[in-house]
């Protein structure tokens, strides 16, 4: 039969383990919303480096990149986690459409079928995170197949999200379709390009990560 002190002891030395544990953030989001951009922000902020290579081309990302124990600070509080960036998540991947940007035949091949590795590797991670961000390009529709599934799957894992809407510094920015889209999230505006608006993201994350 367990003590009482015995259940005391199992609750102050779970809670200090798991307060220990190596929190992960993830980004996701479809190709090209500007995840690798806002995780290399991040990391210049915070670590004067960058994470990872970035491209106009779709699936420039192919694999879970992780920068860890990255420590940010706002407001006299810290946050200590593991930023994993993952490969943009698409329905349909047809090597054509690399093609059609200049790449050669088995170039294209190649990138189609890394990339199509890396959607399967990105949604399988899903279950290890403890925190997401979803990157939404503002300028677009956020009313498609991809977002739609990003954030139906985030829910049925009652995982902690956080919406951003970036490129907020192009004309064609809208952060209320983001908004309006998905009502349930906190939506943040930035440009991850440009570094605008990263306090107020910064902040957004110690309350989602509590």
């Amino acid at each position: 039969m367990i003590t009482l002190m015995q259940k005391f002891m199992r609750r102050l030395f779970g809670n200090f383990f798991k307060k220990k544990k190596d929190i992960k953030m993830g980004l996701y989001g479809p190709p090209n919303g500007g995840k690798t951009t806002l995780a290399n922000q991040v990391c210049k902020d915070w670590l004067g480096e960058e994470m990872g290579s970035v491209s106009n081309v779709a699936h420039e990302t192919r694999e879970i990149q992780i920068k860890e124990q990255l420590t940010i600070k706002s407001n006299g509080k810290e946050l200590s986690f593991n930023l994993v960036d993952t490969p943009g998540i698409a329905t349909k991947i047809d090597y054509e459409d690399f093609l059609k940007v200049g790449m050669k035949d088995g170039e294209a091949k190649a990138r189609a079928k890394e990339a199509t590795k890396g959607v399967v590797n990105a949604i399988k991670w899903l279950d290890d995170m403890d925190v997401v961000i979803v990157v939404l390009d503002s300028t677009k529709d956020p009313f498609t197949q991809v977002n739609i599934t990003i954030v139906g799957n985030l829910q049925a894992r009652d995982i902690p999200v956080l919406l951003v809407a970036n490129k907020i510094d192009l004309k064609k920015s809208d952060i209320k379709r983001i908004q309006t889209a998905f009502p349930q999230y906190d939506v943040v505006g930035i440009s991850a390009k440009c570094g605008n608006n990263m306090d107020e993201f910064y902040e957004a994350l110690f309350k989602i990560s509590r």
